[in-house]
């Protein structure tokens, strides 16, 4: 996963509503509607959360006539979770600091 795929769910996930409403997710598909009373927050503030989900490709949508349910975009999960240990090498960045004499050391004497 290239990293600015993996920031950009990073940074959605990082919301306490938007990781519960993950968790939710989890569990079943939900419409909108039901997850307004969970939160005790607007329709539109739901939408907003879901809609930086959907963004992050961690969510999808499906309509069923006038409603519309979410669901956990469970491939895009599962990759972020490797994600962490599928990191670029970026020990070249190290190397470069060291040559400059910009590498701290937190050895002791």
């Amino acid at each position: 996963m290239e990293l600015k795929k993996l920031a950009d769910a990073l940074k959605a996930l990082g919301d306490p509503t938007r990781l519960k409403i993950i968790a939710l997710l989890n569990m079943r598909d939900c419409c909108v509607c039901e997850l307004v009373p969970i939160f005790g927050i607007s329709q539109p503030a739901i939408s907003k959360h879901l809609s930086r989900l959907k963004n992050a490709d961690l969510v999808t949508e499906n309509r069923k006539g006038q409603w519309v349910f979410y669901s956990l975009n469970r491939k895009q999960l599962h990759e972020i979770g490797l994600g962490l240990v599928n990191l670029p090498d970026c020990s070249a960045e190290f190397k470069k600091l060291e040559e400059q004499g910009l590498l701290v050391s937190c050895k002791e004497d």
